[in-house]
């Protein structure tokens, strides 16, 4: 699957500290500590309606990582997939009367667009669930084969599922007990009601063909993948059997992040699949979170074709930090948009302040588990002293421009 177009990446003079990151596994924010390449896999869009603010703000949060990373030196490997198969595609393309491949690939086309528009650095590897099925089912064989996946007792639709007790650790990237852990498997996607499975939290891995429902040749039987194991299947096959970052939103800690992880340890044998577990908050709009089944979407298409400056919903999303729940509000933008002026007027001028330290202390901010309220700010105490003709500096306004853009992604 083609990702989107490269954005320019400039290199920013001095040297940058390394990033810490929360880590969901271990409640802590620790270091990253990748090596000369650093490996992250980000879980993509299921591609049943446009972006919205939401998905936005996820794939912001992780390219901060990557430019963090690059700024460091490092290069980034980043594999993100998109899941264009799964029950919300095709219960979207019955509503509406049309075609589910139809749907998955006008709707990712869109994203891709959105993503680009934020000036997101695409993924090295692109990858959609129905052009890796043949790598999907090939691990869900090896599960079973290993003893780590079973096949339900029904006569009629005998499914593969996962073991969850197929390796000690299942259970630690998420932290949940046991209720925990079945409310949320029924309220996102799984079937803990299903009698014969051996827990009722146990992921589908394959499930057999039903009458109008697409399915694929396998070994396994003819029929579709489930979910997780998609995620672990093209993120072990590019990246390898441990990543620096799994990243996504904080309503993939479970079921899906735990299964990803477990899937790809009971099949590698190593532990921790990921080094750092990272889940960004949630954008809620009137006081809900904002998602697809309620309907209350802010997309970013829309707030484009109303002539909104992505790089000022850029801004916007930004001002809050990565981890953190908050509203989309008229106001947020409002703010943003008059920062993005105030800077481009400072970034315009022909001297200002010194911006060596206000550059050491962007990356210094975003370094420290992506504190981008922070890095907004020390631009904005330059911003407000060039506008001020404070300074005599002439080349700092083309150095604060370089930082903005190569760290923050801001085009100014």
């Amino acid at each position: 699957m083609q990702s989107w177009s490269p954005t320019n990446l400039p290199t920013v003079p001095g040297s940058a500290p390394p990033l810490r990151l929360y880590d969901t596994a271990t409640g802590e924010v620790r270091p990253t500590a990748p090596s000369a390449t650093a490996r992250m896999y980000v879980c993509g869009i299921t591609p049943y309606d446009a972006t919205h603010l939401g998905h936005a703000a996820t794939y912001l949060a992780f390219d901060l990582v990557n430019r963090v990373w690059r700024d460091a030196g490092h290069d980034v490997l980043y594999v993100q997939n998109v899941t264009d198969i799964d029950e919300p595609l095709l219960e979207r393309a019955k509503r509406d009367h049309g075609d589910w491949v139809v749907l998955g690939m006008r709707e990712t086309a869109l994203f891709r667009e959105d993503m680009e528009s934020l000036r997101v650095l695409p993924p090295k590897h692109y990858i959609g669930a129905v052009e890796a099925m043949a790598e999907i089912s090939e691990l869900v064989s090896k599960l079973l084969a290993a003893g780590a996946a079973y096949r339900i007792d029904d006569a009629e639709y005998p499914d593969v599922y996962y073991d969850s007790a197929a390796t000690k650790e299942f259970g630690y990237e998420s932290g949940y007990d046991e209720a925990t852990m079945r409310r949320l498997s029924g309220e996102r996607g799984g079937d803990p009601e299903r009698p014969g499975k051996r827990n009722p939290v146990d992921a589908l891995l394959w499930r057999m063909a039903r009458p109008g429902e697409p399915f694929w040749e396998s070994e396994l039987g003819t029929g579709r993948p489930g979910w997780h194991v998609e995620c672990a299947a093209i993120s072990l096959n590019r990246l390898g059997s441990q990543i620096d970052v799994q990243g996504g939103g904080s309503d993939l800690i479970f079921p899906h992040h735990e299964f990803g992880a477990a899937h790809a340890e009971a099949f590698t044998g190593v532990h921790p699949f990921a080094r750092h577990y990272c889940h960004a908050g949630m954008i809620a709009l009137d006081g809900e979170k904002m998602s697809k089944s309620r309907g209350n979407l802010v997309f970013v298409s829309k707030l484009r074709a109303d002539g909104v400056d992505p790089m000022a919903v850029r801004l916007a999303l930004l001002a809050g930090h990565w981890r953190s729940d908050r509203s989309w509000e008229p106001e947020l933008l409002h703010a943003a948009q008059a920062r993005l002026a105030a800077w481009r007027e400072a970034a315009s001028l022909d001297a200002g302040p010194p911006a060596e330290d206000t550059v050491a202390r962007l990356r210094t901010h975003l370094a420290d588990d992506l504190d981008s309220p922070k890095a907004l700010a020390a631009v904005d105490a330059w911003a407000s002293q060039a506008r001020e003709r404070r300074g005599r500096d002439t080349q700092a306004p083309g150095l604060v421009k370089l930082a903005v853009d190569a760290l923050l992604g801001v085009e100014l």
